[in-house]
C-alpha cells in the first residue's frame, strides 16, 4: 500500500472524543474518533491507510467522522458519526501477524470507548479485519457471512450509488437511463468496479481509472475506455464519479472538469467545501458525497439492529435515489447548492434528535 491521502482543510474541531494510541501489538499509530452520539451509538469503518505523518491520519479520522455524523443523519438512522484510522508510515507493508496485532490493537481502542463507537470495514481494511477486532470488543459490525455476520458492505453501497447517479442523471439528461450515457469512473475499489460492471451492463459508455494499473484488465473486459490518472476529469461526461480517496475536486480540477454532473461514492471528494459553489458556478450538478454512498452504513446499522429482512434494508437503501431527488429540489427552491441542502437536511434531523451527547451523563 503506497497511495497517500492528500492532504485536506481540518473540520471545526465539535467532536465528543478523540483517542490516539500507540499499538502496544503493532506499535502503529492508531486513532478514534467520535464526532457525535447524539442520534445513537455511532457507527463509522475502520480505515487502514499510508499517512505521511501520523498527524495526516488524525485529520482524515477528524473529517471523516463529521462527514459519518452528517451521513448517518440524512439517512434517517439512529446512530451517530465516528471514524477509525489505522496510519501506515510510507514504505510500510503489513505481513500477517503484525496486520492481525493491528487490529487487535483497534479493538482495544474502540472498547475504550463502551460501546459509544462500532466501527467497520472501510478502505484497506476487510471483513476477516473485523473479525479480529470482534476478538477484543463486541461493538464492531460487518463481520464476515461466514460467521454470521452481514457481510461485505460494498454491495449496498454501490446500489445506492447507482440509484443516486439515476436520480442525477434525470436532472442533468431528461431520464434516468444509463444507456448512452457517458459516465466517468474515477477509482475502481470495491464500490467503484461494482458500479462500472452494472452501468457497463446498461448500456453506459465508460471512462475508467485507478491509481492501481492492474485495474485496466477489468476495463478492458468491460470494454470501457483507460485514461491515465489525473486525466480523467478532462474527459466529457454526463456524470463524473469520484470513488477513490477524497479530495480529488481541487479548485484546478473543478475549474477543467468536462462533466454534466458529479456524483459517486468517494468520502468528501471536495478538497474544500467551497467547491459546492465552484460547481454551481460552472453549471455542474453535484450530488452531496455523505448522501450517495449511505448505503452501506444503512445496511451495517439496521442489519446489526435487525430491523428488516434484508430484502427490506437493501429497500430502503435504493430509496437513496429519492433523498438525492429530495436535495435536489430542495437545493432549486432555496437557491443554495444541494451540499448545504443536504447538510441542512442532516442538522434538523440532528436538532430534532431529541438526545444529548452520551458523554454528556
Amino acid at each position: 500500500m503506497t497511495h497517500t491521502v492528500p492532504t485536506l482543510p481540518l473540520p471545526d474541531f465539535a467532536h465528543e472524543r478523540v483517542e490516539v494510541i500507540t499499538g502496544r501489538r503493532s506499535g502503529l499509530f492508531i486513532t478514534v474518533a467520535l464526532h457525535s452520539s447524539v442520534l445513537g451509538s455511532a457507527l463509522g469503518g475502520a480505515r487502514l491507510w499510508t499517512y505521511p505523518h501520523w498527524s495526516d491520519a488524525l485529520g482524515d479520522a477528524l473529517r471523516l467522522s463529521a462527514a459519518m455524523t452528517l451521513k448517518n443523519a440524512a439517512a434517517g438512522l439512529d446512530a451517530g458519526g465516528g471514524k477509525s484510522v489505522i496510519a501506515l508510515p510510507p514504505g510500510t507493508t503489513l505481513d500477517a501477524d503484525r496486520r492481525r496485532a493491528a487490529f487487535l490493537d483497534l479493538g482495544d481502542a474502540v472498547e475504550s470507548l463502551h460501546g459509544l463507537y462500532r466501527t467497520a470495514e472501510d478502505v484497506g481494511s476487510t471483513t476477516d479485519d473485523m473479525l479480529v477486532v470482534s476478538e477484543r470488543t463486541e461493538h464492531v459490525v460487518g463481520l464476515p457471512d461466514t460467521v454470521g455476520g452481514s457481510g461485505e458492505p460494498a454491495g449496498p453501497t454501490s446500489l445506492g450509488v447507482y440509484e443516486s447517479l439515476r436520480a442525477t442523471l434525470e436532472r442533468v439528461a431528461g431520464t434516468a437511463d444509463v444507456e448512452g450515457r457517458r459516465i466517468t469512473i474515477s477509482g475502481l475499489g470495491q464500490v467503484g468496479s461494482r458500479l462500472a460492471v452494472r452501468l457497463s451492463a446498461e448500456g453506459a459508455r465508460l471512462t475508467v481509472t485507478d491509481v492501481n494499473p492492474a485495474k485496466r484488465d477489468l476495463a478492458a473486459e468491460l470494454g470501457a475506455d483507460w485514461v491515465s490518472p489525473g486525466e480523467e476529469h478532462l474527459v466529457p461526461a454526463d456524470v463524473f464519479v469520484p470513488a477513490g480517496i477524497g479530495g480529488l475536486l481541487t479548485d484546478e480540477v473543478i475549474d477543467a472538469l468536462d462533466a454534466k454532473a458529479v456524483c459517486g461514492p468517494a468520502n468528501n471528494p471536495l478538497a474544500d467545501h467551497s467547491g459546492a459553489a465552484r460547481l454551481a458556478g460552472r453549471g455542474i450538478l453535484y450530488a452531496p458525497d455523505f448522501v450517495v454512498n449511505a448505503g452501506g452504513v444503512i445496511y451495517l446499522d439496521l442489519e446489526a439492529k435487525q430491523l428488516g429482512t434484508r430484502t427490506e434494508i437493501m429497500e430502503r437503501v435504493g430509496q437513496i435515489g429519492d433523498t438525492v431527488r429530495r436535495i435536489f429540489d430542495e437545493a432549486e427552491s432555496r437557491g443554495v447548492t444541494p451540499l448545504e441542502a443536504a447538510e441542512g437536511l442532516a442538522a434538523e434531523r440532528l436538532a430534532a434528535g431529541g438526545r444529548q451527547p452520551a458523554l454528556a451523563r
